[in-house]
């Protein structure tokens, strides 16, 4: 399922049952795996590595080297893991320093014109609404939801199971289990549609929703907040939250109101 008009490197190496459609280019050192789809005009650069049933829609552009103005030419690479879906214009760069990758997981999905920057990596089950994008060495957890037009701060993260409000500019760390909205972008609260849907039961909620307070509503300073989770006994999600924080190179974004600033 090859179109006669498809450009293919000899070196990349196509599993099985693959569709290329019209137009398309795939450069050297690409490795596809089995069952993929590319719709028409998709670039596919390398070194890449694509697991299967992955589906890339017309003018996506792949695997092209990073942005990064120091980039020098050193071998980097693109990972990309099964049944994810690149709606069209999608542009996803590999990394910028000699051996190292941008990676994206499996389950995901891409809609329009979104873009992933070079060290990137990005977990499994998040959704990226259209013009959502990333700057570089940026971390996005799972079952992550980006907002339309938002912006992540380079070497940022984002916690599992966040929510980003569209035309959001992340300039620190979104804690998992949130949401967070607005320029700059701020705490809103906890992600409770998410997490529900997620099958967090009202327990795990109401610890979550414990250990938020904690660290935005009791006028405490970080260290602090951290101190009153470690003196009681906290559940892995607390855990988790603690840990995000205390990982946390850029420190955390900010509280805001639930209905905005």
């Amino acid at each position: 399922m090859i179109h006669p008009t498809a450009i293919i490197d000899p070196s990349a190496k196509l599993g099985t049952d693959i569709t290329v459609g019209p137009y398309c280019i795939i450069g050297p050192n690409v490795e596809l795996g089995d069952g993929c789809w590319l719709q028409h005009h998709v670039t596919i650069m390398g070194p890449s590595k694509i697991g299967p049933r992955n589906k890339f829609w017309a003018y996506g552009s792949i695997g092209q080297q990073t942005q990064d103005l120091k980039y020098a030419g050193e071998p980097t690479w693109l990972e990309i893991g099964s049944d994810n879906e690149f709606r069209e214009f999608c542009t996803v760069h590999r990394a910028t320093s000699a051996g190292h990758k941008t990676v994206i997981g499996s389950h995901n999905h891409f809609l329009s014109y979104v873009h992933i920057a070079h060290d990137c990596i990005v977990g499994d089950h998040v959704i990226f609404s259209n013009n959502g994008t990333l700057a570089g060495h940026v971390v996005v957890e799972d079952h992550v939801i980006l907002g339309g037009l938002s912006a992540v701060h380079q070497f940022c993260r984002i916690g599992k199971h966040a929510f980003i409000g569209g035309c959001a500019k992340i300039t620190q760390d979104v804690l998992p289990y949130t949401v967070a909205d607005g320029n700059p972008g701020r705490a809103r609260g906890l992600n409770l549609v998410g997490l529900r849907r997620a099958g967090y039961d009202d327990t795990a909620i109401k610890a979550i929703n414990s250990a938020y307070r904690t660290l935005y509503r009791k006028g405490l300073n970080t260290s602090q907040a951290i101190e009153v989770l470690h003196s009681k006994a906290m559940t892995d999600e607390v855990a988790s939250l603690a840990e995000f924080v205390e990982g946390s190179q850029r420190g955390i974004v900010s509280a805001g109101k639930a209905g905005g600033d």
